[in-house]
């Protein structure tokens, strides 16, 4: 969702005759899209306005912009800590920017904007083209969360849940697929919470599904208390709708979600994952896991293993708790450091032998590829499977922005390797 609203920004700074720049030496502005997910967020933002400060010590100072949910958690504080800031900018505020550098620029001023301003927000961005034109794009359909599970910080820094009118959406991906984008990944912080009066996220992904040119569609990242009947029905019915589902569980344990706010319960998410695998067999799943929340015991602890295993999710990423500033369970007792740490590689080491498991199994069978650019290496260029692989493939063929049937014929951790089959002779494959 940062680099969506990172591409929105230049968009509108475009708007002031501000352009971006790979060489920081020509900066007149420097803008810093922020996350607070996790922890030190705010050191980092000190540590790179540091290195702003170095790369200036002898030239002109640019104007210096904190933006995203760090300068809405902490805007205050920054601005007092480190005078070099000029301005703080919450996520739902950006749509402010160019108004705030030229008050910087006129008055030699300082601003706050923190305000919850979502609907201003989109309604402005509406007017001014997405000029994203890669391959893959990311759109934004919702914001914000109703859901507060207690130990997160997003209903603190994007505000509660907001979607964005579905012919607004529908209007973006169509600008996004005439820009020359192939694929679309619908974003939220609960993106299948979405709802503008009469639409859900299954009417959306009905109506992109019959847009012309655009061959693949994604959305992410969902709730589980949120996985609607319609919803599993349109991973049948869209054929444009990727067989990877990204369904956040973070613990195996009922007892330990039941703690977290999470309002669901792992039989409950388990039958979600067998009405989805019903109609549609090829699904596969990705998953997210907090390692040692506070109150988690060897017991918990053992049934998110074994949910790993169960679910068999090709991917999963896990964390050791982390406590958000703010949040209810910043104020709860934690696990011993060691104790998580050990957990955490328990938990990693077992996620690694799955996706081994089944990235070995890819190894001489044939993927469709959505090939997004060329690597840096001669020749060689990058794509995605259906179930968002990494692979790379030679080729003397321009291959970006193509979909090709590969054969697979090597694995890492995180890539998969193969050649591209020839159209005139599919027992053929290009060197």
């Amino acid at each position: 969702m940062n680099e969506y609203d990172s591409n929105r920004i230049l968009d509108l700074v475009k708007k002031i005759n501000y352009n971006s720049t790979k060489n920081i030496q020509e900066a007149n502005c420097y803008v810093l899209n922020t996350c607070h997910i996790r922890e030190k967020a705010t050191d980092k933002v000190y540590h790179e306005v540091g290195r702003v400060k170095k790369e200036f010590r002898y030239g002109v100072k640019p104007i210096v912009l904190i933006v995203g949910c760090v300068a809405q958690a902490e805007g205050e504080i920054l601005l007092k800590k480190e005078k070099y800031i000029d301005a703080v900018v919450g996520p739902q505020s950006y749509h402010e920017i160019n108004n705030i550098i030229l008050k910087i620029e006129n008055k030699n001023t300082r601003v706050n904007s923190t305000e919850f301003e979502v609907i201003e927000k989109f309604d402005q961005l509406n007017s001014i083209k997405n000029s994203d034109n890669k391959i893959s794009s990311f759109l934004t359909i919702q914001e914000g969360c109703d859901k507060f599970c207690k130990f997160c910080v997003v209903p603190y820094t994007r505000g509660p849940e907001y979607s964005r009118p579905a012919s607004d959406i529908v209007s973006e991906a169509k600008q996004l697929v005439n820009n020359g984008s192939k694929e679309i990944i619908l974003l939220g912080q609960n993106v299948n919470a979405y709802s503008f009066k009469n639409k859900r996220l299954s009417d959306l992904l009905y109506s992109l599904n019959k847009i012309k040119n655009l061959e693949r569609i994604r959305y992410t990242t969902s709730h589980p208390k949120d996985f609607t009947d319609d919803l599993i029905e349109a991973h049948r019915e869209c054929k444009k709708l990727m067989p990877l589902l990204h369904l956040p569980v973070q613990s195996g344990s009922t007892k330990i979600l039941q703690n977290m706010n999470r309002d669901h319960t792992i039989e409950e998410y388990l039958e979600t994952i067998t009405k989805l695998k019903k109609k549609k067999p090829s699904i596969k799943f990705s998953s997210d896991f907090i390692i040692a929340y506070p109150g988690e015991t060897i017991e918990d602890f053992e049934k998110s293993l074994s949910l790993l295993n169960k679910v068999e999710f090709i991917n999963s990423y896990s964390f050791i708790f982390s406590a958000r500033p703010g949040t209810p369970a910043a104020n709860l007792k934690k696990i011993d450091y060691k104790i998580a740490k050990e957990r955490l590689i328990i938990f990693q080491r077992a996620a690694d032998i799955v996706k081994r498991k089944y990235r070995q199994k890819l190894v001489n069978s044939t993927a469709t590829v959505l090939f997004e650019n060329k690597a840096k290496d001669a020749n060689k260029y990058f794509g995605r499977d259906e179930y968002f692989n990494s692979v790379i493939v030679t080729s003397d063929e321009n291959l970006s922005g193509k979909i090709k049937k590969v054969k697979l014929d090597s694995c890492n951790q995180n890539t998969l390797f193969g050649q591209v089959v020839l159209e005139n002779n599919p027992k053929e494959y290009a060197a």
